[in-house]
């Protein structure tokens, strides 16, 4: 059935025509500068397990973003809607080795290659695009001892990655979890050398992460149920990461980006509006609107051909709104 489905929003594709879905909701004048709310929120394909980690590809314009639970990274083009990437792509092991094996967040990178939060092989990896064979791990152990789920990455203006690295790609999500090596969940930084440096274990449950335009601030969210927050962390001049402060509560994120203006574009946890929306948040930490998709959403990705578009990882469905601005 779900390949079926998948075959028939490619079909639609083709078409350039698509059902929609949710509604856009304006909570401050502001939100009128990158988004209108009689903006389409389209389901450009559907049929997936749980979609996340979705990153545009401006050499080639198209999307990539992965089916966790399959194991799978996608690619979506205007021309021919879905196609498989990689397959595996975060557990290459054999067997079942839990729920959610397969990459979770993705980037391209300074040099374009795909950078990958690996669950199921848990580590950080780095491949040349359309060259598997050429993969490689960046991190993959703290202190002699194996990290948890790789969750989400991004790599800074000088070259350094941060990730984060909740239990959820665990066999056991981090509940009664005998492959656990680790004791806390991190942030991380892998610094030009390739060193692996601890930024923080207070965070029950990192997630999603993003850096402001200037990369002087980075924003964690949190997706644990007694601290759903997104934090703001200053980078100090030695790139490591500052003291935190709280820039928007009761909401953590399980995916962010940072547009132009500094907007954080967070897929919601908890609270109001809850997890069928996503958060338009101004670098004050007021919400000033938000997208309401009526399912979870786990990650967000500025992209198109003119880079004015927004495409939502949307449980089972990939979305997709216009913008008002370019943000990449």
């Amino acid at each position: 059935m779900k390949k079926i489905i998948i075959l028939l929003f490619c079909a639609m594709t083709a078409q350039a025509q698509y059902p929609s879905i949710g509604k856009i909701h304006r909570l401050d004048p502001t939100l009128d500068a990158v988004l209108d709310t009689t903006s389409m929120v389209e389901i450009i394909a559907s049929g997936f397990t749980w979609s996340e980690g979705p990153v545009w590809v401006k050499k080639g314009n198209y999307l990539l973003f992965s089916d966790v639970p399959e194991n799978i990274i996608h690619r979506w083009t205007a021309q021919k809607g879905i196609e498989i990437f990689l397959k595996p792509s975060g557990y290459t092991g054999t067997g079942i080795y839990s729920e959610e094996p397969g990459a979770n967040g993705n980037i391209i990178n300074a040099k374009g290659n795909l950078v990958s939060a690996e669950h199921g092989d848990r580590r950080i990896s780095e491949m040349p695009l359309n060259h598997p064979e050429k993969k490689k791990t960046l991190a993959h152990t703290f202190e002699g001892k194996q990290i948890n789920s790789p969750n989400d990455v991004v790599q800074r203006k000088n070259g350094d990655y941060f990730f984060t690295d909740p239990p959820y790609g665990l066999p056991g999500r981090g509940k009664v979890e005998p492959a656990k090596e680790l004791d806390f969940q991190g942030v991380y930084r892998i610094d030009g050398k390739g060193n692996t440096i601890l930024q923080t274990k207070a965070i029950l449950r990192p997630n999603g992460l993003a850096f402001n335009p200037d990369h002087t601030i980075m924003y964690v969210g949190s997706t644990d149920g007694s601290q759903p927050n997104i934090y703001a962390f200053p980078v100090l001049p030695d790139g490591n990461l500052g003291e935190s402060k709280i820039l928007y509560a009761k909401s953590g994120s399980d995916g962010l980006k940072v547009d132009r203006l500094g907007n954080i574009w967070a897929t919601g946890r908890g609270g109001n509006p809850g997890r069928s929306a996503v958060l338009i948040i101004n670098p004050a930490g007021k919400l000033i609107g938000y997208i309401e998709t009526g399912n979870p959403n786990s990650n967000v990705a500025f992209g198109g051909p003119k880079g004015d578009e927004l495409f939502i990882t949307s449980d089972m469905n990939l979305l997709r709104v216009k913008l008002k601005q370019a943000n990449l």
